[in-house]
């Protein structure tokens, strides 16, 4: 198959596209500037630089294409920050639309190339207690009330969900990445003792190997998917379980620890929500619908076998 890639030179992209030209596609990967394009060339792909916010520049690079599927990865956030920049409108905007506008050009460009199916980032990390998190199967749409993630973010993602369902596409709820381009962060901050325990660690988080992330949507691609599906690993874990391991792993002291209040006051509302409030995901029905099986089961292996 030929597959389009948008936002292929983010840090799941540059797992999925090697995936997916190993499997034998014809991968044509975007970026938005040239000094990416090499790299997505020495993954194999075409590489083209796309602006996901201009119809016309969307619409040319999906056009010169013909793609059977188009992904879309489109993003500008970078790997999670444990909601230290959660209270910056800004460090949302820019995948807001993305989320919004930019979807709405993929979908426009792709239905003008007669582009039969269409595969799409979304977020499990916004699961909130009134969903029931990760006892419950995926809802359809996000319940915008109870998720954790600030509601700006929230409406964005439901927005992408609901434009590819529309499309007969597939979301992909992601939990938090961690990997190769995606730990090297977490582990600085927490190094730098910038990645404190909020209140009692009681939000429950969903992790998930970049490889097994991309090993899923390449099955999503395959299978041509639809519906919703939770990319998640087996083991929803509470914030104070799984931010000292971590700790640990990265050879930083045990995180400091602030109450509730104070975050509050510091990081905001929706930092405090995420770290004390979460309830994490499910993947089941991935695994049954698609037949997904994770080389990353759990965090406690992967955190290790990642920082190694």
């Amino acid at each position: 198959m030929r597959v389009f890639v948008a936002g292929g030179s983010g840090v799941l992209g540059q797992v999925l596209v090697p995936l997916l030209v190993e499997r034998g596609h014809e991968v044509t990967a975007t970026t938005t500037g040239a000094a990416k394009l090499d790299l997505l060339r020495g993954l194999g792909a075409e590489a083209v630089v796309m602006d996901g916010l201009d119809a016309s520049s969307v619409r040319a690079a999906v056009a010169a294409a013909r793609p059977d599927v188009v992904v879309h990865q489109m993003t500008a956030l970078g790997v999670t920050h444990a909601g230290t920049n959660m209270r910056a409108a800004r460090y949302f905007r820019n995948t807001k639309r993305l989320r919004t506008e930019g979807t709405d050009h993929l979908l426009a460009a792709a239905d003008a190339a007669g582009v039969s199916h269409v595969v799409a980032q979304s977020n499990a990390g916004g699961n909130g207690p009134a969903e029931g998190g990760w006892r419950t199967p995926e809802r359809e749409p996000l319940d915008l009330e109870s998720s954790t993630a600030p509601r700006e973010a929230a409406e964005s993602i439901r927005h992408t969900e609901a434009a590819v369902l529309a499309a007969g596409g597939a979301a992909l709820r992601y939990g938090w990445f961690y990997g190769p381009g995606a730990s090297e962060d977490q582990a600085r901050l927490l190094r730098e003792r910038k990645f404190p325990m909020i209140g009692g660690g009681t939000g429950v988080w969903s992790w998930i190997h970049l490889e097994d992330a991309a090993r899923a949507t390449l099955l999503a691609v395959e299978s041509r998917a639809r519906g919703v599906y939770n990319i998640v690993d087996d083991e929803p874990a509470p914030v104070g379980e799984w931010l000292p391991y971590l700790a640990e792993c990265v050879g930083a002291k045990p995180p400091m620890r602030i109450p509730a209040w104070l975050a509050r006051m510091l990081a905001g509302d929706v930092a405090v929500s995420m770290m004390t409030r979460g309830q994490g995901s499910n993947n089941a029905k991935a695994k049954a619908e698609l037949g997904w099986e994770l080389v990353h089961p759990s965090w406690r292996q992967g955190f290790k076998d990642a920082l190694a």
